[in-house]
């Protein structure tokens, strides 16, 4: 066994947490990463996991051997996605964490498309609207709509996301058009929520945040429910134009307030900075900014 797989299975089980998780993601038997481990620790005459029969916590020397791997490691990913040949054939599991919309409307076409051009490789997808962890896990990147701030990721931008408030005709010649923030408090909402407030932050043209409070009539985890619930009438949706696009461009829905958005996100594609990247990860994210891009085409429906 080479040093780099020693490496590579030690870093899993840091990354993992234990043992035995990073035997299930690695798809080894437990005793396997174990021996690996144990004669990675005889080779360097010294310990670097201190094991429970639960967890798994680094030794000083560990850690320091932890980070000279995690750098090392993806030094040498970065040299062979710089020079490979990018005719080779793409082999193995790429191991994805998707937002269940974007991934069911946008992404399972062009995850189709991909995979018609790499008919060797296998992809295993978590969809998801909740942010799983992605260390322990063991995902190889996560796709992620929203202001990126999590430091402890290395992140590429896709595409831009862009955020509006629609309702259907009926829903509009029954209570009216809102002109307004302010106007919103006199209309029912749908909104969409794992977690967050009531509160709907606006920006004018002129860049100023309005935040207004508002009746979520309907309050659900999925935007295509609340896609239809708006096309039925009852309610004015906050909703990504990923999702509205199509009801956009038929007129079941229309624009409401266009002087006035949610500030915008983007479509990141994400991973831990301690992980090194396959090179099947990065083709598949250069895929995905190529064929998405900074206009992408659920916003070409005006």
């Amino acid at each position: 066994m080479s040093q780099f797989e020693e490496m590579r299975n030690f870093v899993r089980v840091v990354e993992s947490g234990s043992i035995s998780k990073a035997a299930e993601q690695l798809g080894m038997a437990k005793s396997g990463v174990s021996r690996r481990l144990t004669e990675l620790e005889a080779r360097l005459g010294v310990r670097l996991l201190n094991r429970t029969t639960r967890r798994s916590s680094l030794t000083e020397a560990g850690r320091a051997y932890y980070a000279g791997a995690v750098k090392l490691l993806t030094d040498v990913s970065e040299l062979d996605a710089a020079t490979a040949d990018t005719d080779a054939t793409l082999e193995g599991t790429l191991r994805l964490a998707v937002p269940l919309s974007f991934g069911l409307c946008h992404l399972s076409p062009a995850i189709d498309e991909f995979l018609r051009a790499h008919p060797e490789l296998d992809v295993n997808i978590d969809f998801s609207d909740r942010h799983v962890d992605l260390v322990e896990s063991g995902v190889d990147l996560a796709i992620r709509i929203s202001q990126l701030t999590d430091s402890s990721l290395r992140a590429r931008r896709i595409c831009p996301i862009r955020m509006l408030l629609c309702a259907s005709p009926a829903y509009i010649e029954a209570h009216g058009c809102p002109q307004e923030p302010a106007d919103l408090a006199r209309h029912s909402l749908l909104r969409y929520d794992i977690g967050g407030g009531a509160q709907v932050r606006l920006e004018d043209r002129q860049g100023k945040v309005h935040t207004v409070q508002t009746d979520s009539r309907v309050v659900a985890n999925n935007g295509d429910f609340l896609r239809d619930m708006a096309m039925a009438g009852h309610g004015i949706i906050v909703t990504p134009s990923f999702i509205a696009w199509q009801a956009l461009a038929s007129g079941d829905l229309v624009e409401v307030m266009p002087g006035f958005a949610p500030p915008p996100l983007d479509a990141w594609a994400v991973y831990p900075q301690t992980r090194y990247l396959s090179r099947r990860a990065r083709m598949f994210i250069d895929f995905l900014a190529d064929r998405f891009g900074n206009n992408p085409y659920w916003d070409q429906y005006r």
